[in-house]
């Protein structure tokens, strides 16, 4: 039996705990500012770097989009891929450049951002599961 990450009660709380499953693997510095992005900052936001190549994200947008805060996509890599309804995704050279400059190392990246800087970082394929 598998279990999937919960969306009733805590939506929150189960995106912290799925960002926090990886975060040693992370590329991505955390405590560092975001480098140069068109949108302003929030108290708390997330930041999703994704590619075309990603696969299906359904369940990864789903739970990002539960949680309650402000959600940034950014389409790296020079190749459309859409987002959810209701998001608009950064694309093209400085799309590309906003995730290399976060030496992002697999798509797609999840970002738990605080006041400009990264709190959380997930990296790699996103399966659903807790375990």
């Amino acid at each position: 039996m598998t279990r999937h990450a919960t969306r009733r009660g805590a939506p929150l709380l189960s995106l912290l705990l799925l960002l926090g499953l990886s975060s040693s693997s992370a590329l991505v510095r955390l405590g560092e500012p975001l480098p140069a992005h068109p949108w302003q900052d929030e108290e708390r936001e997330v930041v999703v770097v994704y590619t075309h190549d990603c696969g299906d994200l359904g369940e990864l947008w789903q739970a990002v989009l539960t949680a309650g805060l402000p959600v940034r996509a950014v389409n790296a890599e020079e190749v459309a891929a859409p987002a959810p309804k209701g998001l608009i995704p950064w694309r093209g050279a400085e799309a590309t450049a906003f995730a290399r400059k976060l030496k992002v190392g697999t798509y797609p990246a999840v970002l738990l951002v605080q006041s400009g800087r990264i709190l959380n970082a997930w990296e790699g394929d996103f399966t659903g599961q807790l375990e």
